[in-house]
């Protein structure tokens, strides 16, 4: 099976073209196989590019523990940069279809490559029911929530997938790898919760995410429109911010008129491969 590495602001995905190639029957097997960054390609998940009857194309997401996901900011931009270059469409604008529902792209394209993409990620979720989320009220904002002794303010935001927003002091004395997982599987959280760490800075927000099936990524393009719904909602930003993560800078805005959020960044190829299925895993590839 071939496949391509990609990367949105350090968020890397296994992307695998289904249009020339069959769905695997064992796709979480797969992503929990080739996602480790040891033994397999390394990965924070793979996402399967398909054909869609609703939609210019498909994308199905695997997270590194074989869990599924409803969307990706990240692995959006990076699908539409591969569908144009590879010749999937050729137009600029293009939808996608998620399990979030479909989002639209508009592609900054340059002498046939794409620079950016602007991904329109929907409007926001703050009903608790719906993020979902177990609390009162019609949203959570700035709720206490204590974990591991320690009490966390957290603001609750579905972007078609659960987030967690915790605004701090300073992002990198957080011990991530410890309230990340205990915060993600908090009895609050029915179908688990993505983890953002935000701290405002001068020129915008400061960001380190710890993810739902993938642990600590570089970034997190869902993550990052939750991050300034978020901040929105606690009065810490405007409706515009540059987001810093790890792994790179993003732009998001929240359209005060349609209330959805768009994000712009970039995405680049790493490498192409190809995975042996039957027998024992091996790899081949170019960058």
């Amino acid at each position: 099976m071939n496949f391509t590495k990609m990367q949105g602001t350090g968020n890397d995905y296994i992307y695998i073209d289904c249009f020339n190639q069959p769905f695997p029957q064992n796709p979480e097997e797969l992503s929990r196989k080739l996602s480790d960054r040891h033994f397999g390609v390394g990965s924070d998940g793979i996402i399967f590019i398909s054909p869609s009857k609703v939609a210019n194309l498909r994308m199905d997401i695997y997270n590194a523990d074989g869990s599924r996901a409803e969307i990706c900011g990240n692995g959006l931009r990076c699908v539409g940069k591969y569908a144009y270059e590879r010749g999937i469409v050729k137009s600029t604008q293009l939808l996608v279809e998620t399990l979030a529902g479909t989002r639209k792209l508009t592609l900054d394209v340059e002498n046939g490559r794409v620079k950016a993409v602007r991904v329109n990620m929907g409007t926001p979720v703050l009903k608790p029911s719906e993020i979902p989320v177990e609390a009162d009220g019609e949203r959570v904002v700035n709720m206490p929530v204590e974990v591991k002794g320690k009490t966390y303010h957290i603001t609750a935001v579905s972007m078609g997938n659960p987030h967690c927003v915790i605004f701090v002091n300073s992002v990198d004395s957080i011990e991530l790898e410890k309230i990340g997982p205990a915060l993600e599987k908090h009895r609050l959280f029915p179908k688990r919760t993505n983890v953002e760490f935000a701290q405002i800075v001068d020129d915008g927000i400061k960001v380190r995410v710890w993810e739902r099936g993938a642990g600590e990524t570089l970034a997190c393009g869902t993550g990052a429109a939750a991050v300034l719904v978020a901040a929105v909602l606690n009065g810490k930003s405007g409706r515009r911010a540059k987001l810093f993560l790890r792994g790179g800078e993003l732009f998001a805005e929240w359209d005060a008129d349609t209330d959805e959020v768009f994000l712009t960044g970039g995405a680049e190829f790493v490498f192409e491969g190809k995975i042996c299925l039957n027998g024992p895993q091996c790899v081949s590839g170019t960058s």
